[in-house]
């Protein structure tokens, strides 16, 4: 039997993110998320989690969007204190930086009264080659499962599910996509399938490129075919907590 997560990502960045992913969760298949610990709803984030005890929580680790957690890493950030964009930053940063902000991010979502069940990263910055290292080191030190966002997970002791799939995002998403999705990961031992949905509201529209696909996200996600298909195929819809 294949042991499925469905992670929707961007946990704390917005409201309408946070109750898109809370409602994917109550009445679809999402079983887990991932905070963005630095970002201006992560508390009510926090508190939704709290109240939705059985849904998986880990940490949306980031490095490209918003501010630091931490105010002294220099090598990360623009004039205005902001992250820098994607386009080189993780040329550019200092390792030791990266560790200072990612071990605070993760130390910011304790200090909620919470206990992560994994870590993933903002647009799979884990899996380059300078970040993946500080991630394995800081997966280790908290004993925290990470996303296998290269599918080698033979290449290091971390508990990763056997197969990661992001290919449900994008401007052509249908229920027929993400079907073909679960054909494929029903192959498989455990595996995880990337999500990111959301209501629409004037902080996703205004910060986010990728915002009213979420909205499409959310309809599929609660489409109670999705379910069904899910359950003919014998599929058991898990978090974290049940790998290993």
């Amino acid at each position: 039997m294949t042991k499925l997560i469905i992670n929707a990502d961007d946990f704390g960045y917005s409201k309408g993110v946070n109750l898109g992913i809370i409602e994917a969760y109550k009445n679809g298949i999402v079983t887990s998320t991932t905070m963005m610990t630095n970002m201006p709803f992560a508390e009510d984030a926090a508190a939704l989690a709290k109240a939705n005890p059985e849904l998986g929580v880990g940490v949306h680790l980031v490095l490209d969007c918003g501010f630091p957690v931490n105010n002294n890493v220099p090598s990360l950030i623009d004039e205005e204190g902001k992250f820098r964009k994607n386009d080189g930053m993780s040329w550019n940063a200092e390792e030791r930086d990266i560790e200072k902000e990612y071990t605070s991010q993760i130390e910011k979502f304790y200090s909620f009264g919470l206990v992560p069940t994994h870590l993933d990263s903002h647009h799979h910055l884990h899996g380059h080659e300078k970040v993946f290292p500080i991630v394995e080191k800081l997966a280790n030190k908290y004993c925290l499962p990470i996303r296998n966002v290269t599918n080698h997970a033979e290449a290091t002791q971390l508990n990763m599910v056997q197969y990661f799939d992001q290919r449900f995002y994008g401007d052509q998403l249908t229920s027929d996509v993400l079907l073909k999705i679960l054909d494929k990961v029903s192959s498989y031992d455990s595996a995880e399938i990337m999500t990111h949905p959301a209501y629409i509201d004037e902080a996703l529209l205004s910060g986010s490129s990728y915002a009213l696909q979420r909205a499409r996200e959310l309809t599929i996600l609660t489409d109670k075919k999705i379910l069904q298909n899910i359950l003919d195929k014998g599929v058991k819809l898990v978090t974290y907590r049940d790998i290993g």
